[in-house]
């Protein structure tokens, strides 16, 4: 029997979050040159950058296990909606933002991605955030087929720079 749990990210999880990120990210941005992909994790994904997240009181990160194996992990931004290009495609403000949510492809139809999205919309729940809202590759259909199961809407496109790539980032919203 596995044995799935998720538990909320300390600052000696950087290293292993740096590795997960590397390992994950690049799915997520499928056409875009390598050496953009690797300049984002580089640039947004390193262990300095998680050291910051994880300092960040208005940040919450949880990781997802499988057997006591770091599998994917999550990242809620609860500052609020501050992006402009955003701010217009909500349908209900505060709004809260689902900033990373990434599972080893090996564990991809496990499961595990429905218990880490339960904990996280568990999570956004105890704020006052009236939704959750987030950004996915306009191309990449196992997300966008996630997302839709999970109720979020499709609100909108904005541009996203990936190293020196401009993407196309579909913009979702969960009324919580």
């Amino acid at each position: 029997m596995t044995d799935h749990a998720i538990r909320d990210a300390t600052r000696q999880d950087a290293v292993m979050l740096h590795l997960l990120a590397a390992a994950t990210y690049p799915m997520a941005a499928p056409g875009t040159p390598q050496a953009d992909v690797q300049l984002h994790i580089g640039q947004h994904l390193s262990v300095e950058s998680f050291l910051g997240y994880l300092a960040d009181t208005e940040r919450k990160l949880f990781i997802a296990e499988v057997d006591g194996t770091p599998a994917g992990y999550g990242m809620l931004n609860l500052h609020g909606e501050t992006d402009p290009q955003v701010i217009p495609m909500l349908a209900r403000t505060p709004s809260i933002e689902l900033s990373k949510f990434y599972l080893l492809a090996g564990r991809h139809g496990t499961g595990l991605a429905d218990e880490l999205m339960n904990v996280i919309l568990t999570e956004a729940r105890s704020t006052d955030a009236a939704s959750l809202w987030l950004g996915v590759h306009d191309a990449n259909d196992r997300p966008n087929r996630f997302y839709d199961r999970h109720r979020f809407v499709r609100r909108g496109l904005k541009s996203f720079q990936i190293g020196t790539h401009v993407e196309p980032d579909l913009i979702r919203e969960r009324i919580l």
